[in-house]
């Protein structure tokens, strides 16, 4: 008696066929590093600067931008918050034009709404127009929906597996680098005296300057940003360049991700810790001014020492995952010393020692502003093959909702408390988000992919002659 094949059977074994032929494919193309990688992640990191430069210049100096505009101090923490907000609704466009159109188009897309915002705000010179300000704001808001979900994908598309973590630190580099400078030079530039046209003045300098550089950065991005370099620089992206592009349904990735419970939690856990972030440097200016009246200068200055230990941190951070792979584990003790950080910086802020201050604060940042690349490569691990533009834009919406309702919350238990009752707030979420993180499981797929490559020297006879697979690095 002969038996019937199945019904679908003939085209699952030339789905499975033409999966093991990409695989093979995958482990025998030539894996190349470009010369040219260096130049995109430094140029995406220059843009990304100058978008959260313009995201914090108010609310480092927010009782200046008060008195000058006659608005609430609510209404300044908003032209903050607008960049939490527009990301929400725009992510998908945004991940989903990643995906068809690809890094070019949506780094030139980036720069260039950077840039026109910047130029926008330039028209917003007197008192009774902060809608203009508002609206050069929002602008550069949209810009940053471009470049907040950039740095893994570029990291994975451009660098090889040994490098892919530091070349994701430095990317997010960029966006904490501006904080640190947003937190640096508003103060200096623009000093907290009375005269109006005086104050127009000093802000016009700062408003000219960052339109310039914006628009020096857009000029760069058209000559210099390429979509992607000749060959791929890991088994792992050779395998995804390998994949037929009707394989892909967008939307089917992002269901695939939902259900993905180690995803899940660390979506939750990253939005807790980031939306922290957001609302701490939302609001420095307004505690430091509180227990320290006058010292504007020094709000900054704090602002940076966050920004910049974390800098330092995360390179920490990139390097050893590079060498140890141990992305559990070491997520789990940054963000355990999030938490420490934060209860120290808060217990230790009323003293009225700024030299404390500044201890404490750079102790919080190491640790919490150093976690947010961790996140962003976590992330890709647990949910490879997916696209990184969608996991990362994934943790940066979860990031934006936290940060809105801690921003929110804490200000006003600010106004009607104390400011010591609106950092134990924060304290409360990051010890949930410590205990969340314990529950993640370390499945760490692009890491299995490389391997399996590795092993994987040549192609079976069904797909084409057997080919040696070689790896060159320049």
């Amino acid at each position: 008696m002969v038996q019937q094949e199945p019904a679908g059977a003939p085209g699952l074994a030339a789905a499975g066929e033409a999966e093991a032929c990409g695989a093979a494919a995958a482990a025998t193309a030539e894996v190349r590093l470009s010369r040219r990688r260096w130049a995109v992640v430094l140029l995406f990191s220059s843009y990304s600067l100058c978008n959260a430069f313009q995201w914090i210049q108010y609310g480092s100096i927010n009782n200046i931008f008060v008195r000058f505009y006659g608005v609430s101090t609510f209404a300044i923490d908003w032209l903050s918050m607008s960049y939490m907000i527009t990301y929400i609704p725009l992510l998908f466009p945004v991940a989903w034009l990643l995906d068809k159109r690809g890094l070019r188009f949506i780094a030139l897309a980036g720069s260039a709404l950077n840039a026109l915002g910047a130029w926008v705000k330039l028209g917003s010179l007197k008192p009774h127009l902060f809608p203009i300000t508002v609206l050069g704001q929002v602008i550069c808001s949209l810009a940053q929906v471009f470049i907040l979900g950039m740095p893994s994908r570029i990291a994975s598309v451009w660098f090889g597996s040994r490098e892919v973590s530091t070349a994701c630190s430095i990317a997010v580099f960029g966006n904490q680098l501006g904080i640190a400078v947003g937190f640096l030079v508003p103060p200096v530039l623009i000093p907290n005296v009375d005269d109006v046209e005086k104050l127009a003045y000093h802000i016009s300098i700062m408003f000219f300057m960052t339109a310039g550089v914006a628009t020096a950065l857009f000029i760069l991005v058209v000559i210099v940003f390429k979509e992607k370099p000749p060959h791929p620089p890991s088994r792992a992206q050779a395998l995804i360049q390998s994949r037929p592009t009707e394989e892909y349904s967008y939307m089917q990735s992002i269901l695939r991700l939902l259900h993905n419970g180690n995803f899940l939690l660390l979506m939750v856990t990253y939005g807790l810790n980031t939306g922290c972030f957001y609302a701490l440097s939302t609001l420095l200016n307004r505690m430091v001014i509180h227990h320290y009246p006058g010292e504007e200068v020094n709000a900054g200055r704090i602002g940076l020492t966050i920004i910049l230990s974390g800098m330092v941190g995360a390179l920490i951070s990139g390097i050893w995952l590079d060498r140890s792979k141990t992305y559990k584990q070491t997520t789990l003790v940054v963000y355990t010393m999030s938490l420490v950080g934060m209860i120290t910086y808060t217990f230790t802020l009323s003293l009225g020692h700024l030299w404390v201050v500044f201890l404490t604060a750079g102790m919080l940042g190491f640790f919490m502003t150093g976690y947010l690349p961790l996140g962003f490569e976590f992330a890709a691990e647990l949910t490879y093959p997916e696209s990184e533009g969608t996991s990362s834009g994934l943790l940066n919406v979860s990031a934006q909702v936290f940060g809105i309702a801690f921003t929110i919350g804490q200000g006003q238990i600010i106004d009607h408390f104390e400011t010591k009752a609106g950092n134990l707030l924060l304290c409360s979420f990051l010890f949930l988000g410590t205990i969340m993180t314990a529950f993640i499981k370390a499945d760490l797929r692009r890491q299995q992919a490389n391997l399996d490559n590795e092993q994987t020297k040549v192609m079976p006879e069904a797909c084409t002659d057997p080919i040696v697979l070689e790896e060159s690095k320049l």
